[in-house]
């Protein structure tokens, strides 16, 4: 985790920056400019746009819902969205190892005791106590996750030294 704090912290200010100062203060800051460098310079507009407060109505009733159509067209209509997604993918350690909690715990051993259950009932062969154990096991744990319980840890409190895992 201390390795990672410096990279958290400006995370989480970029995250913070780009999503909620810069967007208020440049959408203040267009309104603002535009209206006072270009508004009250020309008459016809100054009769379109009486005061500050006109304006910021107006231009807002007509660029929410325009940019709320841009956003719907980067996300469901155009290529922008899904090349940002294959980006993340390729680069999310997550996408090639299992997350840490009930997907490590519980889904995957129970897939693998499946799948070797499948093969020994395949060759007429039967359980043995062991494996009977480790079915009452998962069982428990996936009881603990319907009843709202929590498996496993976050990775913030595993080790999430990745270089293993990178391609040489």
């Amino acid at each position: 985790m201390k390795k990672t704090l410096p990279f958290r912290v400006w995370f989480y200010f970029r995250n913070g920056w780009s999503t909620y100062f810069a967007f208020i203060f440049a959408a203040i800051n267009t309104l603002t400019v535009t209206y006072f460098l270009a508004v009250e310079n020309y008459p016809f507009l100054k009769e379109a746009f009486p005061s500050f407060l006109h304006y910021v109505l107006i231009i807002s009733s007509i660029g929410i819902p325009l940019l709320v159509g841009i956003g719907y067209i980067h996300f469901k209509k155009s290529q922008a969205y899904t090349s940002e997604a294959d980006i993340v993918a390729e680069v999310h350690p997550l996408h090639f190892r299992l997350p840490p909690g009930w997907h490590m715990e519980v889904l995957f051993p129970l897939y693998l005791k499946l799948s070797q259950m499948m093969i020994k009932w395949s060759k007429d062969e039967k359980l043995n106590d062991e494996e009977i154990q480790e079915l009452s096991e998962i069982q428990k744990k996936i009881d603990i996750l319907i009843k709202g319980g929590y498996i496993g840890q976050p990775y913030k409190k595993m080790d999430t030294d990745y270089s293993q895992f990178k391609k040489s």
